[in-house]
């Protein structure tokens, strides 16, 4: 190693170091641990451009442990990525800066993904390996790779003991994502001390088992070695790689050196000022780097761009020879593909009269937009069949077939999501992702991210309530529909027919910066009349009443038709059917608008849904009642069982004579 190189590395540990202490908080662990593995990557093998942290082709880094953000921070800085300040360092962790505790994207230029839930970022390194393989296919020619570039992640024995990291490493090694390699930080240490307390197996045949090219570096800080695994793991094209890299945590501070206590709080003044005498720093200065340490990420950096500025001479060769391609290139990374798709889609408002269940319906909206949105990628937890989410004639995505638009993400529902926030993120891709809507509490720690990071990834959830019958209460969602609608940035449409199916394809397509579930039926559901596109705003009047209403009566998806049946038993009363398939958008509509569907004056409401009453009471009011489930749901004919938990239009009608 240089004296350069050297003092390159001391730097990421220092920067690191002084910012946790200035914060008093953090964790300094993996930061110093990691600090050599992360200069050897970034320096010599990783294509990136921090003058343009938006280029296409640029390798892409997830920082999996999201707990030592320092680390990437410290990078970003020294790269000049998005004029990252000292200053900004110095705000470590503080309110408002660019330097949050765990990486946000959108926040801070150059985080490729929102982490800090040990192992989401494997999940989404995956994904974004996928989206990779699939463009690739796609868009290059002979003599033009425009689309060729490597994903790596980087987490520890935490990121290895959380479930999805089995999950989404199974499917990558069965894929042969080949473009991915995963940087092992085996430190053997985790926040309660040793790992063989709770982790014992042997990592490395557990990745073999997946189908994993395995290599492992003996010294954390070699950095020729840690050079020479990075190349043999992109030699490999074939298989995706795993590099466990033995580090030591804490690596430089005498006092904390392979200690737990290294993990998750500030090294202390004194433990700082020792860290910097035993690496040879040469100023006690808070936030010190010597100009030639900046001079040399400096030079890098230039370099780093030549490579862009190569790529750049080749795309536009590439746009000159294949200008059907310029144009596909354009329309796939078009923010407004979603809404020019569907302006070109003829038949997307069909409406039938037949009565179908939504989840039918929104597999024929589906395959209606298959050909008008060529970017449409996505799948199901092995549920295709029941969610209907396959595209006909489009292929399966596979190791041999990286062209297919149909995912099979194996019965993973929580890696399935961290995929498809991956996938998204790439950019380039329209993704969706599917299971039945009781597993929706397998996807909601990625659903979350989803909404944090602004990622506007399509959920179908289908089998939405008691509906679901026979099955029984384990696959019964009650509860789940609250749970989603609770979450900021998250939009839960329920449709009632074909016309709001749609409207909810609609908005999940043109939505920019919010995810979208649809939340869809198995049993069959009667067109209503009154259906209209005024479903994008969230709720409105599906069935009126001459005058100022007395009573309304509010609901979503199947419930509707019962609130209109039971309507013309109440027909000595002025009533009005508003349906709601999204509290969130209704939620987002001008006072004016919300005034004119639920009037501050009618206060004898009735909310029904087959489902939890939770989130209702803000509609329903102080002298409003409820149709709703008050507890789990029971095995049987969905139709007996509407009847027995009270889904009539007498109940209904009860109801609301009742108030």
């Amino acid at each position: 190693m240089s004296n350069i190189d050297t003092m390159s590395v001391n730097a990421i540990r220092v920067l690191s170091a002084d910012a946790i202490q200035k914060a008093n908080s953090g964790h300094p662990g993996l930061p110093l641990g990691c600090a050599s593995a992360a200069y050897e990557l970034w320096a010599n093998h990783m294509n990136h451009n921090p003058a343009d942290p938006d280029w296409a082709n640029r390798d892409r880094f997830i920082l999996s442990g999201g707990h030592g953000s320092m680390l990437l921070y410290s990078l970003l800085h020294l790269f000049g990525y998005g004029n990252l300040s000292k200053e900004d360092l110095m705000n470590f962790r503080q309110h408002g800066s660019k330097t949050p505790g765990h990486p946000e994207y959108g926040h801070t230029v150059g985080v490729e993904a929102t982490t800090g839930p040990l192992g989401a970022g494997m999940g989404m390194a995956v994904g974004m390996a996928i989206a990779e393989k699939h463009l690739s296919s796609v868009f290059n020619k002979e003599d033009y790779p425009v689309v060729d570039h490597y994903t790596y992640a980087l987490g520890g024995d935490g990121c290895m003991m959380e479930g999805i990291s089995s999950e989404v490493f199974s499917l990558a090694g069965t894929l042969g994502l080949g473009k991915l390699i995963v940087l092992y930080d085996s430190n053997q240490i985790s926040i309660e001390g040793s790992t063989d307390i709770a982790f014992t197996e042997d990592v490395r045949k557990r990745m073999e088992a997946f189908h994993f090219q395995t290599i492992t570096v003996e010294d954390g800080n070699d950095l020729e070695a840690i050079g020479r695994a990075i190349e043999e793991a992109k030699a490999d094209t074939e298989h995706p790689s795993f590099i466990t890299i033995k580090t030591q945590i804490g690596y430089g501070c005498p006092a904390k050196q392979g200690k737990a206590s290294a993990h998750g709080e500030p090294l202390g003044a004194d433990n700082v000022t020792a860290l910097k005498e035993n690496l040879g720093w040469p100023s006690m200065e808070p936030f010190y780097v010597p100009e030639e340490v900046y001079s040399h990420y400096q030079k890098i950096a230039e370099e780093k761009a030549e490579t862009e500025a190569a790529w750049n001479v080749m795309f536009a060769a590439y746009c000159q020879e294949y200008p059907d391609m310029e144009e596909l290139w354009s329309a796939y990374h078009d923010p407004d593909a979603g809404e020019k798709a569907i302006e070109k889609c003829e038949d997307f408002w069909k409406r039938s009269e037949k009565a179908d269940a939504t989840r039918n319906l929104s597999g024929q909206v589906l395959n209606r937009l298959k050909t008008c949105m060529p970017n449409l990628i996505g799948g199901s937890a092995d549920l295709a069949p029941s969610n209907k989410t396959n595209m006909t004639d489009m292929g399966d995505f596979s190791k041999t077939n990286a062209g297919g638009r149909n995912l099979h993400f194996g019965v993973r529902e929580l890696g399935m999501t961290a995929i498809g926030n991956g996938m998204m993120l790439h950019g380039g891709l329209r993704t969706y992702v599917a299971t039945f809507f009781v597993f929706s509490d397998y996807t909601k720690p990625m659903a979350r991210l989803s909404s944090l990071m602004g990622v506007p990834l399509t959920y179908v959830f289908t089998h939405d309530s008691i509906g679901v019958g026979e099955d029984g209460p384990t696959h019964e969602p009650i509860e789940q529909l609250a749970m989603l609608r609770a979450m900021p940035n998250f939009h839960v449409f329920r449709p009632c027919d074909e016309t709001e199916t749609a409207a909810a394809w609609y908005s999940a397509l043109t939505s920019k910066k919010t995810p979208t579930a649809l939340v869809l039926t198995r049993q069959n559901l009667t067109p209503m009349p009154g259906s209209s596109k005024d479903a994008l705003k969230g709720g409105y009047v599906i069935d009126d009443c001459e005058g100022t209403p007395e009573i309304i009566l509010m609901a979503s998806g199947s419930e509707v038709e019962l609130a209109v049946n039971a309507k013309k038993l109440l027909a000595d009363r002025k009533v009005r059917v508003v349906s709601m398939p999204c509290m969130d958008l209704f939620e987002e509509q001008t006072v004016e608008y919300k005034e004119s569907v639920l009037p501050k004056a009618v206060r004898k409401r009735v909310a029904i849904e087959a489902l939890s009453d939770f989130g209702w009471g803000k509609y329903v009011g102080l002298d409003g009642t409820y149709v709703t489930m008050k507890g789990f749901g029971a095995s049987g004919p969905a139709n007996l069982l509407f009847e027995h938990f009270g889904f009539t239009a007498e109940t209904v009608a009860e109801a609301a004579r009742s108030i």
